[in-house]
């Protein structure tokens, strides 16, 4: 037992130390994902190296000392997305809605083919604005029920997991779709208006770094570098969402929100992990809105499940009078 119990805390202490290593190999940048649950194991270790002072003094004290330290550490990265952080973003409680943008995303999964529960989500939440990500031809086609309500479209319907599908009840102008790195990756850019206000929007699905995809992050770095420099030029307010492939805590996303200047409006309110639906203790969050400081938030949660690996996110902006 005594070796388990090294093993396992010499293994998760050196999984806390992994992503700091050089390289951006997928064995490296995995890590940065379960912080969490990494600091639950830490927190289990920690207390059993407690029974071990009586008979191993000096190994439970050097073993109980790092579990802690790696403990606090991984902590001290996702502790920004709990009720016990400042909220960065200010909450809107009023009710005029004329400043308001809402928008649904949804990683519905390609070969998933429950197509009625999004659907149904859309039409209960009636929001603003859908993007479709992993959406193909079979997609498009099933969804096309929801034309009438959402005139202004846009789709790049892909059968390699990257396909991206937009509906808008809202005019939009400027249209872009961009392949900004890798040329089977699409991104998508519209210029809508809030009140009379152009907006700006970017949807963004990256590859992840994994041993069936990419196998480094340099590619979906660069592509949020690319994205965070276009959004930091801008003198306008502006969006960026989708499934960025990466959690709201690690370096990659911090250096977007600060290259972009873009705010996060779930620090200090909650985790909204989105991916994934099917293993509640392997989830964190995949699937991300940032904003300019031009707005504030009326409402973010997490919706319930499609059939996909990833929960949909229904978030609703108010642009600031």
């Amino acid at each position: 037992m005594t070796t388990v119990m090294i093993i396992l805390s010499v293994l998760f202490i050196l999984t806390t130390l992994i992503p700091h290593l050089p390289g951006q190999h997928w064995l490296i940048r995995v890590w940065e994902f379960p912080r969490l649950q990494q600091a639950f194991v830490l927190a289990v270790l920690s207390l059993f190296w407690c029974f071990w002072y009586v008979d191993e003094p000096v190994l439970a004290a050097w073993m109980q000392a790092g579990c802690v330290i790696a403990f606090a550490y991984q902590l001290i990265w996702v502790i920004p997305y709990t009720p016990l952080w400042p909220t960065e973003v200010n909450q809107y409680r009023g009710n005029d809605d004329s400043q308001t943008i809402s928008i649904l995303t949804s990683n519905v999964l390609m070969p998933n083919d429950n197509y009625q529960a999004l659907i149904d989500l859309v039409e209960q939440h009636q929001p603003d604005i859908l993007v479709t990500l992993e959406s193909n031809a079979a997609w498009e086609a099933a969804l096309e029920v929801l034309h009438d309500d959402y005139p202004h479209r846009l789709f790049c319907p892909l059968e390699n997991l990257y396909g991206m599908h937009l509906y808008s009840r809202k005019p939009f102008s400027n249209e872009k779709i961009r392949f900004i790195i890798e040329g089977d990756v699409p991104s998508m850019e519209i210029w809508t208006t809030i009140n009379q206000q152009d907006v700006k929007i970017h949807f963004v699905h990256p590859k992840p770094p994994s041993p069936t995809e990419n196998k480094s992050a340099e590619p979906r770095d660069r592509e949020l570098t690319v994205v965070g420099k276009e959004m930091a030029k801008l003198d306008a307010p502006a969006i960026v969402t989708g499934d960025l492939n990466d959690v709201a805590w690690s370096p990659t996303t911090r250096d977007f929100r600060k290259i972009s200047g873009m705010s996060d409006p779930r620090r200090g309110r909650g985790f909204f992990n989105t991916f994934h639906a099917d293993y509640p203790p392997l989830r964190w969050p995949l699937d991300h809105v940032f904003h300019s400081s031009h707005f504030e938030l009326v409402h973010i949660k997490r919706m319930p499940s499609i059939g996909s690996d990833h929960f949909p996110l229904l978030t609703t902006l108010r642009l600031k009078p």
